[in-house]
């Protein structure tokens, strides 16, 4: 933008918004530069912190007028690079914006604001009873916001579904700075497009939600945890399908290969020399229940071939087992100078298949590439760590060959970090053009200016795009 029309912009946002909530600080803009991805950091020209809806709606008002691009931000602990403002312009943050409007028991919903800590929501609404089941590993930092920009999951998932399944109603701010109210605060509701689901997962590309309306359920009067060792990686799938054929539907099956276990057992969590891969498996319900699918599914996995079932006896155990797992990715940060994960997903049929062929892409491209994820569903977190510059075309070169590999087993290149900035070059490996095309002119119908996260999602076209 050219520093006449900057100016005006900014001096329109100033007088728009109320005193210090327009930012350019280069200090405090620098720490809005960058999430918790490897995309390249870029300095916004100002942040805007806002606090409420007709300040999001005035804030974007004025962008439009002056087709200034506009990233939305929160917590900015994405990991695909949604919240890097790539085309520089405003970030409008949320970090302000946070609270709990409601939690209506016998409506058995709850009403938050974007910026709202996830952690903070889980403890409000199991305080009457009730749950609210995503569950990111990132859930004592990450915020609401930010969830429902990603349609974020969790290990959960696989017994409970994903953001969106829990999303009644949103209220959201277009790119001219009109508010909407979408969908409804029943649980049933067939009236007009469902844009609800539309915007959940859109990563703010279509619209800034100010608002959720989200569905909660009965709290689990009890939670039993064990851990399931296997003697090869491949059995992973085939205990999956036991869990499945003992007709017990555990919360979480969590998976995590032979070079993740080594930093869990650094971790202090005891595991057989012989163990190359475990499984968290949790289930919940009644506490008889819970005590008898337990039982179950210990025996089934035995019978699949598992080398030993151990359970969590205390909430102590439990919770040495899942700190160790929700902190693997900040401990696998420690062995390289750089790292990076790609979420993927594959047919549960195929798991064994993926971490097969991301040990032969490791060895081929000579780059360490420890897995974990999420194998109920067949979401795989593949890391990659390397230390110098010059590893970097080789990482490069695994990632296709991993994302080409996911397509080609039937998956998806994203299960729940969002597309951002750095997967979008390789959306045409799992979207054709004519698909790719719709969804660019839905985007141009609701931000014909292209201001709302411009960078994310597509991949660039015309100068510039290989």
């Amino acid at each position: 933008m050219p520093p006449p029309e900057f100016s005006r912009a900014l001096s329109a946002l100033d007088r728009a918004l109320p005193s210090g909530a327009v930012i350019t600080d280069p200090d405090v803009c620098e720490a809005y530069a960058r999430d918790e991805s490897e995309a390249e950091p870029e300095l916004p020209e100002a942040v805007v912190r806002v606090s409420t809806t007709a300040q999001v709606s005035a804030a974007l008002e004025v962008a439009h007028a002056h087709a200034v691009p506009v990233t939305p931000r929160a917590a900015g602990s994405g990991r695909s690079g949604g919240a890097v403002p790539v085309r520089g312009g405003w970030v409008i943050s949320f970090d302000r914006f946070d609270g709990i409007d409601e939690v209506h028991r016998d409506d058995a919903v709850c009403v938050v604001r974007p910026g709202t800590v996830l952690g903070d929501v889980h403890a409000a609404v199991e305080a009457e009873g009730l749950f609210y089941p995503p569950d990111p590993n990132s859930a004592a930092y990450c915020t609401i916001g930010g969830n429902l920009a990603e349609n974020a999951a969790g290990p959960r998932a696989f017994k409970y579904g994903v953001t969106r399944d829990y999303v009644l109603g949103l209220e959201v701010v277009l790119a001219d700075g009109r508010v909407l109210s979408v969908g409804r605060r029943t649980k049933k509701g067939v009236t007009g497009y469902d844009l609800v689901a539309l915007m959940v997962g859109s990563e703010g590309t279509l619209g800034l939600i100010t608002r959720a309306t989200l569905h909660l359920i009965p709290a689990p009067e009890a939670v039993r945890t064990m851990a399931v060792h296997l003697g090869a990686e491949r059995d992973m799938a085939s205990a999956v399908s036991a869990c499945l054929r003992a007709r017990v539907v555990p919360r979480c099956v969590e998976v995590m290969d032979a070079t993740t276990l080594g930093l869990l057992r650094e971790a202090g969590v005891p595991t057989p020399a012989a163990t190359r891969a475990l499984l968290i498996v949790e289930v919940d319900g009644t506490a008889t229940q819970a005590d008898a699918d337990l039982e179950r599914l210990g025996g089934a996995l035995l019978d699949a071939g598992a080398l030993d079932v151990s359970v969590a006896k205390h909430g102590g155990d439990r919770e040495r087992l899942w700190s160790a797992r929700r902190e693997m990715s900040r401990s696998l940060r420690t062995l390289a100078a750089h790292k990076l994960s790609e979420d993927v997903v594959v047919p549960r049929s195929r798991l064994a298949a993926l971490l097969s062929r991301v040990r032969e892409i490791s060895d081929a491209q000579a780059i360490r590439m420890p897995a974990y994820g999420h194998a109920g569903d067949g979401n795989l977190h593949v890391n990659f760590l390397w230390d110098t510059p010059d590893e970097k075309p080789r990482v490069d070169a695994a990632i296709r060959a991993l994302f080409e590999s996911v397509v080609a087993l039937g998956g998806t290149l994203s299960g729940e970090h969002g597309i951002g900035a750095l997967k979008a070059p390789y959306l045409g490996l799992e979207q054709s053009d004519a698909l790719i095309d719709v969804q660019r002119a839905l985007k141009a119908t609701l931000d014909p200016k292209g201001i709302l996260n411009p960078g994310k999602i597509f991949p660039r076209v015309g100068h510039g795009a290989c």
